[in-house]
């Protein structure tokens, strides 16, 4: 298995693991939200916790996404940043060169 092959493996165990974590979390305040409605029979209690926990679900997955869109455009935003930093300083360390050159080039008939 490569290195490649094993990051997306332990990149799928993470997003499964995230997603069961929201799950578990979405049941928990499904219960806390439908906890002071005692009026409810059992299965329209259940109903309100099912769709509950679905929306609550549908939001981690949207905010992830958002999160992860983000993140790919500040990578793109501070890799167009190191490449820009990287030109200038090879363009000011080309012009240091060539003026050290110059120097040499002009003190050199007066040796």
């Amino acid at each position: 298995m490569s290195s490649e092959d094993a990051q997306v493996l332990l990149n799928e165990i993470e997003g499964h693991l995230l997603i069961a974590a929201a799950r578990d979390e979405g049941r928990t305040a499904a219960a806390r939200f439908s906890a002071p409605f005692d009026w409810l029979t059992q299965s329209q209690r259940e109903e309100v916790e099912r769709r509950f926990e679905a929306e609550y679900l549908a939001v981690a997955r949207a905010s992830w996404r958002r999160t992860a869109e983000r993140a790919h455009e500040v990578r793109e935003e501070y890799e167009d940043a190191y490449r820009d930093l990287r030109r200038r300083l090879l363009a000011g360390w080309l012009l240091a060169c060539a003026a050290v050159v110059a120097v040499g080039v002009l003190l050199l008939p007066l040796a």
